[in-house]
């Protein structure tokens, strides 16, 4: 009887989170899920790269490096997104951990982390490897839709622990050509959310 009364208050408390809140759309306006399927983020805008990968830059020993593709037919590798909240989808605005479904061995977990101390400025970066993080969460937040043409426009953003802030993550371009995405009060980088193959099953 207990577990049925507490199985009760999880399925109610997911549905008043679902009734209320309004989640981030993928490219097809379905709601990104909690956990669950992996998706690409690629740019709103063609002609303006490709998805989000990972590459291996300074004195890292395998890919920690969060860069977007130059290529704009790359879709890049799949991500997850993850909420504590209980929510099947991912609510907009809220405190989301965000990683690549398949991390390199090297890294201490899925997850991504912003890294300070670096020329680029905060860079984001895969979990390991790296002291100076900084404590904080991710949230996605919606530029702009547009339901008839499947437009929806999102942005990553980071928010810190301490100060409480959240700044856009948007890219810097280095001397090698690496796109890097970097915490930064300019423009952030509006992406749209593309379910992966595998995913859609």
């Amino acid at each position: 009887m207990k577990s049925t009364t507490c199985f009760s208050l999880f399925l109610l408390s997911a549905f008043v989170a679902s009734a209320t809140a309004r989640f981030v759309l993928d490219i097809n306006g379905d709601p990104v899920e909690n956990n669950g399927a992996s998706y690409y983020l690629l740019p709103h805008l063609t002609a303006h790269g490709g998805g989000i990968e990972r590459i291996r830059t300074g004195k890292e020993t395998c890919p920690l490096t969060v860069v977007q593709s130059p290529l704009e037919v790359v879709n890049g590798l799949p991500i997850k997104i993850s909420s504590s909240l209980r929510s099947y989808f991912i609510p907009e605005d809220s405190k989301v951990r965000i990683g690549f479904s398949s991390p390199p061995e090297c890294a201490s977990d899925p997850w991504w982390t912003i890294v300070e101390g670096l020329p680029e400025g905060p860079a984001v970066k895969i979990s390991g490897g790296y002291e100076s993080t900084v404590e904080g969460w991710f949230k996605i937040a919606s530029v702009s839709s547009s339901p008839k043409l499947n437009n929806y426009k999102l942005k990553l953003l980071f928010c810190t622990r301490e100060e409480g802030s959240c700044r856009n993550i948007g890219l810097h371009v280095d001397g090698k050509g690496h796109r890097r995405l970097v915490v930064t009060e300019k423009n952030p980088l509006v992406v749209q959310f593309v379910k992966a193959a595998s995913s859609s099953a």
